[in-house]
């Protein structure tokens, strides 16, 4: 298994890998080293009463302690056996019995250089949470752009009735995600009920949801990138993809095409995207992340024209599901836990 790479359920999958356990299976509670009666969970989840009933039961009888990332003290670090929910890293090296670091987040970067999550820790993250609400924020940010919906709601702030002229579909459009994941798949599955034609991209294409019609490794981007009418990002942040979207990438696109980043900011060379705008070459943008966030007042993108840009909300808890799905998988994570067993969206560290 690649360092880094989280261990998803095979069931969204069309072509599903030979099943691979943790080499060393977490310790069950019961043989944790106990320093009290009970196992301490550290939860800084923004949970409700349903929420806390799940957990609770999940774990009977450990004990539970309910605060937020914030609010969370050293000494309750320090002392959690459990912590469910995404932390200051620099707040790990208080942890002298970590169990399990449970991120509320798809995203685990920040967490896996050497030192930062004890060694005798098992850490995972939320892959599979975010699918809906990512997806669903991103497919409307991009229809916005291809119906001319922005530029509508600038008319009217100005009282001023205009056509703006001809306008897209996604019936038979070619679609290009990169980063054919849990969120990359939801994408996917709404641009094909629209009718649109939907290829991949992604470092293993030998495994990918079932809802694409084909599916490329990298070596494919920019014959691929030539075909698509629209290009959707759900890619990590990595080495090989900080910076991808560059000039050459921009350039490689199909004159008038359409693209959107729901993944990482530092996939974009913002003045490369920028200047394919302002060239006319690309029809529109719309992203929900950039880099640096909080986008400074001066960057270029605010201005660049048919560009379209969210505060990076898609994948917070706007959306109820998303804090239902997430507390369902640390739940999820406590039993497999007590039970030795592999964790769902395990990363090697």
């Amino acid at each position: 298994m690649l360092t880094g790479t989280p261990v998803l359920h095979p069931a969204f999958y069309l072509n599903v890998l030979p099943d691979k356990t943790c080499q060393n299976k977490p310790v069950p509670f019961w043989q944790v080293e106990r320093r009290g009666l009970l196992v301490n969970i550290l939860v800084l989840l923004p949970v409700n009463d349903r929420h806390r009933a799940i957990l609770e039961s999940s774990a009977p009888g450990e004990d539970f302690i309910y605060t937020s990332a914030d609010a969370a003290t050293r000494e309750q670090v320090a002392d959690a056996d459990v912590i469910l929910g995404s932390i200051d890293p620099d707040m790990l090296t208080a942890c002298e019995h970590l169990q399990l670091l449970q991120l509320q987040t798809a995203g685990y970067d920040d967490y896996l250089a050497a030192g930062t999550v004890p060694a005798n820790a098992k850490l995972s993250c939320s892959v599979g949470a975010y699918g809906q609400a990512v997806s669903e924020h991103m497919f409307a940010m991009v229809l916005s752009m291809m119906k001319r919906l922005p530029g509508y709601q600038d008319l009217q702030r100005e009282h001023r009735w205009e056509d703006l002229g001809p306008v897209t579909s996604l019936r038979n459009a070619n679609v290009l995600v990169l980063g054919a994941g849990d969120i990359g798949g939801h994408f996917a599955t709404l641009c094909r009920s629209m009718g649109a034609h939907v290829r991949g991209i992604k470092r293993h294409p030998l495994v990918y949801p079932i809802v694409f019609e084909d599916m490329d490794g990298m070596d494919a981007l920019s014959e691929r990138l030539a075909e698509a009418d629209i290009v959707a990002s759900f890619m990590p942040s990595t080495p090989e993809t900080r910076g991808l979207a560059n000039a050459e990438f921009f350039a490689a696109m199909k004159p008038g095409a359409f693209f959107a980043n729901g993944g990482r900011g530092d996939l974009v060379v913002a003045d490369d995207l920028v200047a394919a705008l302002e060239s006319g070459h690309l029809a529109g943008a719309a992203v929900d992340v950039t880099d640096p966030e909080p986008l400074p007042e001066t960057s270029p993108l605010w201005d660049a024209p048919n560009m379209l840009i969210s505060p990076h909300v898609s994948g917070w808890f706007h959306l109820a599901a998303t804090l239902n799905n997430v507390v369902d998988i640390a739940a999820e994570n406590l039993r497999h836990l007590q039970a030795g067993e592999t964790l769902r969206c395990w990363i090697e560290h």
